[in-house]
C-alpha cells in the first residue's frame, strides 16, 4: 500500500522547515519534503501518540532557536 504523504502544518512555505508525514493504522512515518530519497523515520503507533502529545504541550518549542 503506498503511503499518503502530507506536508506538516509547521513546515514554512519554502524555508528549511519542510517535513512531510504519513500516518496509517500502525503510526507514522516522517521525511523531508525536500530530500524525499533521504528515506523517512518510521514511528509505531504508540510512539507517535507520544511525540504528539508531548509536542502539543510545547516540549519540543524551546529548540527553535538552537539551529
Amino acid at each position: 500500500m503506498q503511503q499518503e504523504w502530507r506536508k506538516s502544518k509547521r513546515s514554512s512555505a519554502s524555508g528549511p522547515e519542510c517535513v512531510e508525514i504519513a500516518l496509517s493504522g500502525t503510526g507514522a512515518a516522517v521525511r523531508d519534503s525536500k530530500n524525499r530519497g533521504a528515506g523517512a523515520l518510521s514511528f509505531g503507533s504508540v510512539q507517535w501518540e507520544r511525540f504528539v502529545e508531548v509536542a502539543k504541550r510545547g516540549r519540543y518549542d524551546e529548540c527553535e532557536g538552537q539551529r
